[in-house]
C-alpha cells in the first residue's frame, strides 16, 4: 500500500513539473500571439457608436429613417467598391476551376479510368490529370483522408483535388490533342451561336458552390449541426444585358458590349451583380485567402469576407462626422470652388453635367476621412441587411452572416450615377431585390476585426 501510496505521489510530482502551471488557473496560450493583418485595398474602421438615419429634412416623405443611437464594432472595409478587375479574378477562377475538374475526368476517361501517366512524362491532356493520390510521403492523417474520401462526390462536386501547376491553354492553335479538344468545345458556345464566327466560353457553366452554416436558425430551433448547412450554386457572372433593360429609350448598345469585357473599364466598379452573387464573391474571396494561409503554415484563418450591414455602411459612409449630410459633410454636393464631389445627376435629365455620362473609376473624387471612396454616388451597393419600411431598421445590426435571408427586399445605399442628390445623403435609404441585377448597383465588402485596435 505504500508502495502505491509513493508511486501516485511520485506521477503527481512528475505532473506539476511537466505542465510548469505549479498548479495554478493559468490558461491555455496561443503559440504566437494574435496580429491583425489589414487586407489589401481595405481600411479599418474604428468602431463606435453615432446617430443612425435622416438628421436633416425628408423632401420624399418616406418617413422610413428615423434617428436612432448604434454601435458597431471595428471592421475593414474596402476602400473603393469591387472593380471589373477583381471581380473577373472571381469569374476567371470559377471558369478555371470547371476547365480543370471536366479535363482531369477526360484524363482518367482517356487511360480507361487509371490515373494514367503522371509528372514529367505526362503528355497531352494527362497533364491536367487530378493531382496524383500517392501516400508514399503522406501523414496518416492525409493517407486516412485520400483513402476514404479521394474519390466520393461526382462532376464538379468531385473531392479529387485539382492539378493547378499546368498552365491552362485557350489559343485552340496550341491544344495538346483530341481529348483537350473535345473538353474545350464542350465548355465553349455552339458554332451557330458565336458572333462572326468567334465561340466564346459558355457562362452559363459559371457556377460557384458553397456552404454556409446558419447561426440563427440554429440558435432557434437547436437541432443537429448538419439541418442547418446550406448549400449554394450561383451562376457568377454578371449581367451585362442591364444597360439595355434599365434605360429602354437609351443607346447604351457599347455598354452592354464592352462594360464588363474591355480593359478600359477594369477600374471601374461592377454592376450587374446581385446580392447573391455579391455573397458568392464574399465566400470565394474568403476561401482562396485560407487557402494562401493555410500554404504559407501561417496561423489560423482569416474572419470571413461579407457585405456590411446597414450600420456599418452608414457609420462608415459617415467617415467620423457626426451629423453631416454627406461623406465629405456638406451641406452642399458642390466644393466652394463650384466643382462636384460625387458622380450623380445633378441636373433634371442631364447626367453629364458632373462630367460623367454613367460611372466612372472607383477610385474617383476624395475620399471621405476613413479613406472611402464614392461611398455616395458612383453606383449604390448592397448590404447584407433586409427591407422592411415598417420596422425601419430591422436587421441593421443583426447577424450578417446570416443576412436576413427570408425577406427578400434589400437595402441599397449611397446612391449612383443616376440619381439625385437626396439618394446620396448618408441617411438615405433604398431597396432592391436581392435576385435583382442593376446597371447602377455594385457592393464593397468588410470583414470583421479581431482583438481591440492599438492606440
Amino acid at each position: 500500500m505504500k508502495k502505491i501510496a509513493v508511486f501516485a505521489v511520485l506521477i503527481a510530482f512528475i505532473y506539476s513539473c511537466g505542465s510548469n502551471d505549479r498548479g495554478e488557473l493559468v490558461g491555455v496560450k496561443s503559440k504566437r500571439k494574435w496580429f491583425a493583418e489589414k487586407p489589401l485595398g481595405m481600411t479599418l474602421i474604428p468602431g463606435g457608436s453615432f446617430t443612425m438615419g435622416k438628421q436633416d429634412e425628408d423632401p420624399l416623405a418616406t418617413m422610413n429613417a428615423p434617428t436612432r443611437t448604434v454601435t458597431v464594432q471595428p471592421y475593414y472595409m474596402d476602400e473603393t467598391e469591387i472593380t471589373n478587375s477583381e471581380y473577373k479574378q472571381f469569374v476567371y477562377w470559377v471558369r478555371d476551376s470547371i476547365t480543370r475538374t471536366k479535363l482531369a475526368y477526360q484524363a482518367e476517361f482517356a487511360v480507361g479510368g487509371d490515373s494514367g501517366v503522371e509528372g514529367d512524362d505526362a503528355a497531352g491532356i494527362q497533364r491536367y490529370a487530378f493531382a496524383s493520390a500517392d501516400t508514399t510521403n503522406q501523414t496518416a492523417y492525409q493517407k486516412y483522408m485520400i483513402e476514404n474520401y479521394y474519390d466520393l462526390g461526382e462532376g464538379l462536386d468531385s473531392l479529387k483535388p485539382l492539378n493547378w501547376e499546368e498552365e491552362l491553354l485557350w489559343d485552340k492553335n496550341e491544344y495538346p490533342d483530341a481529348d483537350y479538344v473535345e473538353v474545350m468545345d464542350s465548355l465553349y458556345i455552339k458554332r451557330d451561336e458565336a458572333l462572326n464566327g468567334v465561340r466564346t466560353f459558355n457562362t452559363k457553366y459559371l457556377e460557384y458552390r458553397f456552404s454556409w452554416f446558419d447561426n440563427e436558425e440554429a440558435a432557434r430551433k437547436g437541432k443537429s449541426r448538419k439541418n442547418f448547412l446550406k448549400h449554394e450554386a450561383v451562376n457568377v457572372f454578371p449581367d451585362t444585358t442591364v444597360w439595355i433593360k434599365d434605360f429602354n429609350y437609351s443607346y447604351n448598345d457599347p455598354m452592354h458590349q464592352e462594360y464588363f469585357a474591355h480593359q478600359a473599364y477594369e477600374e471601374y466598379p461592377v454592376v450587374g451583380v446581385t446580392w447573391d452573387q455579391a455573397r458568392a464573391f464574399c465566400n470565394w474571396r474568403t476561401k482562396i485567402k485560407n487557402a494562401y494561409q493555410s500554404s504559407r503554415k501561417k496561423l489560423g484563418s482569416v474572419p470571413g469576407f461579407r457585405l456590411p450591414t446597414e450600420a456599418e455602411w452608414e457609420y462608415a459612409a459617415r467617415g467620423g462626422l457626426k451629423y453631416a449630410k454627406y461623406p465629405w459633410g456638406g451641406p452642399s454636393t458642390t466644393s466652394d470652388q463650384g466643382c462636384f464631389l460625387a458622380n450623380f445627376k445633378p441636373v433634371r435629365g442631364d447626367y453629364a453635367a458632373d462630367g460623367a455620362l454613367y460611372t466612372v473609376e472607383a477610385k474617383s473624387y476624395n475620399a471621405n476621412e476613413y479613406g472611402l471612396y464614392n461611398m455616395s454616388g458612383n453606383v449604390a451597393e448592397w448590404t447584407a441587411t433586409g427591407y422592411n419600411q415598417m420596422s425601419y431598421y430591422m436587421g441593421s445590426t443583426m447577424n450578417p452572416n446570416v443576412e436576413n435571408r427570408e425577406n427578400k427586399k434589400k437595402i441599397i445605399r449611397g446612391g449612383s450615377w443616376k440619381d439625385v442628390a437626396y439618394f446620396l445623403e448618408v441617411g438615405s435609404r433604398d431597396w432592391e431585390y436581392a435576385d435583382t441585377a442593376r446597371s447602377y448597383i455594385g457592393f464593397r465588402t468588410v470583414q470583421d476585426y479581431l482583438g481591440t485596435k492599438k492606440n
